[in-house]
């Protein structure tokens, strides 16, 4: 379950200019790294449910309710777990996320 991470916990203040500075432009370079914050919260909601799945009760009794201790270890896990969009951050510095510009597709030049 443990990923290998080099990825801080907190928050720590970047320099806008050096991570801007291979994208060229500070917006850009925070909606790269929005969508790549989005795509990670949405891979770990999945691996997440597909772990707790497997404690799911599906009894008609709904004040049933029962902790486990296993459930509540992963989902403490979960929550140590450094922010998706530190984990996007520390990608962009990594050079581990590809991107591309629209205008820079090949299709859309005209000549």
């Amino acid at each position: 379950m443990e990923k290998k991470t080099n990825v801080s916990v907190t928050t720590v203040t970047r320099d806008v200019s050096k991570l801007s500075a291979p994208i060229g432009n500070i917006y850009e370079t925070t909606m790269i790294i929005a969508k790549r914050a989005n795509q990670i919260a949405a891979e770990t909601k999945q691996e997440l449910n597909r772990k707790l799945e497997e404690f799911s009760n599906y009894s008609d009794n709904l004040e049933e309710t029962f902790e486990n201790r296993e459930q509540i270890e992963i989902s403490r896990y979960y929550e140590r777990q450094p922010k998706p969009t530190l984990i996007a951050i520390q990608e962009l510095i990594d050079g581990k996320i590809y991107y591309r510009r629209i205008e820079d597709r090949p299709e859309d030049k005209k000549e």
